[in-house]
């Protein structure tokens, strides 16, 4: 879980009820990142209600610091759960990238090398 989770509502009040599905969902979110660098990381959640004309929409952004850069991810629905669940995934998928770029060299080198040693056409 990532331990610094700091959550606050614009325009709004967060109640508990959110506050644990953010935690949930952002929180567990530390499976993508090196394990070197889960202490560090920081994570800001601004949940966001529409002013006056767009009083029906709800934006949620995060925020990740992470070691080596910063992630930031953002959307917009009718829906603040759907918000989240939408910005969990497009969090996930760049916590993939970042893991890819920023994670050991010695996976990267041992996957390289079973490609190597397989013979052509066994399978």
């Amino acid at each position: 879980m990532i331990t610094r989770l700091d959550i606050s509502g614009v325009h709004m009040s967060v109640g508990d009820d959110l506050k644990k599905y953010v935690a949930k969902k952002i929180g567990r979110l530390d499976r993508f990142i090196p394990r070197r660098g889960r202490e560090s990381v920081h994570a800001e959640v601004k949940l966001k209600e529409g002013k006056a004309k767009n009083k029906d929409e709800r934006t949620c952004e995060v925020i990740m610091h992470l070691p080596h850069e910063n992630i930031t991810v953002k959307e917009s629905t009718i829906n603040i759960y759907a918000a989240i669940d939408i910005v969990e995934t497009k969090l996930h998928n760049q916590l993939k990238k970042y893991k890819d770029l920023h994670g050991s060299p010695r996976l990267h080198q041992r996957m390289m090398s079973r490609l190597k040693h397989r013979p052509l056409g066994v399978e």
